[in-house]
């Protein structure tokens, strides 16, 4: 289930703070960072983001 728009619109990566993309939809819901050399995964669970870098998946 996608995020409320309003919500997306405030969070931001914790790590660079550039916009997260929206990709609860697919089958491993997570907010990925769109900055440049970041591209941070955060999980959603049970439709709550987990922003903490600690917990973020590293890019491929």
């Amino acid at each position: 289930m996608p995020l409320e728009a309003g919500l997306l619109e405030i969070l931001a990566c914790p790590a660079c703070h550039a916009p997260l993309d929206d990709r609860t939809a697919d089958e491993t819901p997570e907010l990925v960072c769109t900055g440049e050399g970041c591209g941070l995964a955060y999980p959603v669970r049970d439709e709550i983001p987990v922003l903490l870098v600690d917990e973020a998946r590293r890019p491929a």
